[in-house]
């Protein structure tokens, strides 16, 4: 196999990124010890560009996959990323309970007041997730977007979780 990948495993990879299928694509994205990302092998050989580089951004925030999150935001890719799957990486990071992803955004300058599929800008839907699919980050996470003045369109109401309820009370109430 060449450093930028076979032509079949590219081609997947790109499938699952248009399809919002990032699940199955780990192991593209977040680097094995020594090794660099294959999806940063792939952007560096001119095989990602455009709207593949843009989704791959949501990817690997949504995989909690940090060198190839840093990579793309260093080459240009704005900070948003895609949202094909109909929420943007900061969305999906906050989802998912990808604390260092959301970091990594909020440094890069990330849009706070994007809506997603739902409706919701990111603080909408952690709250959402912390009740819903709950991931043991989402305190922090709720926490570092109302230090960086994300707001809420909902009605913010305490979730039952110690956690978050502690950030909704000092952050709201």
């Amino acid at each position: 196999m060449t450093p930028s990948g076979d032509a079949a495993e590219l081609a997947d990879a790109l499938a699952g990124l248009r399809n919002g299928d990032f699940s199955r694509l780990e192991l593209l994205f977040c680097a094995l010890e020594g090794a660099e990302p294959r999806i940063v092998q792939w952007h560096r050989a001119g095989r990602l560009r455009g709207e593949e580089e843009v989704e791959a951004l949501t990817c690997a925030c949504w995989l909690g996959c940090l060198e190839a999150a840093e990579y793309l935001l260093a080459v240009g890719v704005a900070a948003q990323g895609g949202a094909a799957t109909g929420m943007d990486a900061l969305h999906w990071a906050a989802n998912r309970g990808q604390l260092e992803a959301v970091r990594l955004l909020l440094a890069w300058g990330a849009r706070l007041d994007t809506v997603n599929r739902f409706g919701g800008t990111v603080v909408d839907l952690v709250l959402w997730s912390a009740v819903h699919e709950p991931k043991e980050a989402h305190a922090a996470i709720l926490d570092a977007l109302c230090e960086a003045g994300a707001r809420a369109t909902v009605e913010v109401e305490l979730t039952g979780r110690a956690d978050v309820d502690e950030v909704i009370r000092r952050r709201y109430q």
